[in-house]
């Protein structure tokens, strides 16, 4: 019965974990772009390949 415990504890660490680095991302502005890098694919630049040269 105890590995339920242990199961539990340990998967709400995680899920606490995860969640405190959900929020620091949104809280340090990572999602605030949406449209950029749908938009970007559609560009012809290549500056890899510019800088080859």
């Amino acid at each position: 019965m105890w590995i339920i415990y242990f199961l539990l504890g340990c998967s709400l660490t995680v899920a606490v974990a995860f969640l405190t680095a959900f929020f620091w991302a949104v809280r340090g502005r990572q999602f605030d772009d949406v449209v950029t890098p749908a938009l970007r694919v559609l560009t012809d630049e290549n500056d890899h390949d510019n800088k080859r040269q």
